[in-house]
C-alpha cells in the first residue's frame, strides 16, 4: 500500500480532526500525510454563508481535489457534507461520534440559556440554533458570527458577544470543552450529523477504503444514516432550521427530529424508532410525518421564490 494523502481544510479544528485520522492510519502501519485544501468558505470567512454558496461551501474544493487525485482521502465534519451524492465519491468511513450537543460559552458560565441576562448578545451563524434558542428566550439578541473557533472565542472574550453557541465536539477536540457548558437536547436539538466525522474517497479506490476500514463505527454510521435520510427527505441543507438526533440501544434506533420557523414560534417535531437495520427508512418516515403535519408549507415558505434558505 502506497502513501495515503489526507486532505482537509486549514482551520485548527479541521487539522486536528484530520491529524487524528492520519495518526490512526500510521498506527495501523499505513504511510500517510496531510494536504491542506483551502476552501471558498475559508477564503471568504467574513461573508455570510448564503452569499458564498451556502451548503457545501466547506467541502466542494476538497471533493474536487479527490476527483483530481491530488488527495486520496478527505476528512469532513459530517454536518458540513451535503446529503446528495457526489458522482465518483463515497463516504468510506464514519468514526465513533463525539458529543453531538451544542455548547454555551458565556461569561460567568451560566450553564443554560435561561440564565443569560435579558437582552444578552448571543453569537451564532446557525438558523437552527437561533430558532430553537429564540423559542426559549425571545428577549435575547442573536447576532451572526463567522470565523473559526479561536476567532469566535476571541470576539466573545473582548466583549463583542455576551455568549456563543458552538458545537461541543469541536470544542472538545480542541481541548476547550471547559470553556462552556453543554446545552441539553431538550433546549437545542443538534444539527444532523453533529459530532461525527466523514471520511470520503473515490468510489473506485479500494486501497483508500481498506486503509480506513478499522475506523468505521457501525452504531454511529446507523445513527447518522437515519439523521441524513430525514434531512434529505425534507429537502433541507446545513442552512435549514432542521435538527435531528438518533440514539441506538442494542438493535433499536430512536430518532428525534424537528423543523422550526426562524421566529421560534412554530415548530413541527416528532420521533420514530425501529430496528437499526432500517435506519434510513426511519429517517424518511419521520420526515413524512412532519411534512404531513405542516412542515411542508413551513419549508416552502422559508425557501421562498428563490428556492434558497434564508440567512
Amino acid at each position: 500500500m502506497g502513501e495515503i494523502v489526507v486532505g482537509t481544510r486549514g482551520s485548527r479544528l479541521a487539522l486536528t480532526q484530520a491529524e487524528w485520522v492520519v495518526t490512526r492510519l500510521r498506527d495501523a502501519g499505513v504511510a500517510a500525510r496531510l494536504e491542506i485544501v483551502r476552501t471558498e468558505g475559508d477564503r471568504l470567512a467574513a461573508a455570510p454563508l448564503h452569499e458564498i454558496g451556502g451548503e457545501g461551501v466547506f467541502v466542494r474544493e476538497i471533493q474536487a481535489a479527490l476527483l483530481a487525485r491530488r488527495i486520496d482521502l478527505a476528512v469532513h465534519s459530517l454536518k458540513d457534507l451535503p446529503t446528495g451524492e457526489t458522482s465518483g465519491l463515497a463516504i468510506v468511513a464514519i468514526p465513533e461520534r463525539a458529543d453531538p450537543r451544542d455548547l454555551l460559552v458565556a461569561a460567568g458560565a451560566p450553564g443554560t440559556l435561561r440564565a443569560l441576562p435579558t437582552g444578552a448578545r448571543v453569537g451564532t451563524g446557525s438558523p437552527r440554533r437561533v430558532a430553537q434558542a429564540r423559542r426559549l428566550r425571545p428577549d435575547l439578541a442573536f447576532v451572526p458570527i463567522r470565523g473559526n473557533v479561536d476567532t469566535r472565542l476571541e470576539k466573545q472574550r473582548r466583549g463583542d458577544y455576551d455568549a456563543l453557541i458552538l458545537a461541543a465536539a469541536g470544542m472538545a477536540r480542541l481541548g476547550l470543552a471547559a470553556e462552556g457548558t453543554p446545552l441539553s437536547v431538550a433546549e437545542i436539538l443538534p444539527a444532523v450529523g453533529q459530532g461525527a466525522l466523514a471520511i470520503e474517497a473515490r468510489d473506485d479506490d479500494a486501497e483508500a477504503r481498506a486503509a480506513v476500514a478499522s475506523l468505521r463505527h457501525p452504531e454511529t454510521t446507523a445513527a447518522v444514516t437515519a439523521e441524513r435520510a430525514f434531512l434529505a427527505a425534507l429537502g433541507g441543507g446545513c442552512r435549514a432550521p432542521i435538527a435531528a438526533l438518533a440514539e441506538i440501544d442494542g438493535p433499536r434506533l430512536a430518532l428525534v427530529g424537528l423543523v422550526i420557523d426562524p421566529s421560534g414560534r412554530r415548530i413541527e417535531a416528532g420521533e420514530r424508532s425501529g430496528d437499526v437495520a432500517g435506519a434510513a427508512e426511519i429517517g424518511r418516515t419521520l420526515a413524512a410525518d412532519l411534512l404531513d403535519r405542516g412542515a411542508l408549507e413551513m419549508l416552502a415558505r422559508l425557501r421562498g421564490a428563490t428556492g434558497a434558505w434564508p440567512a
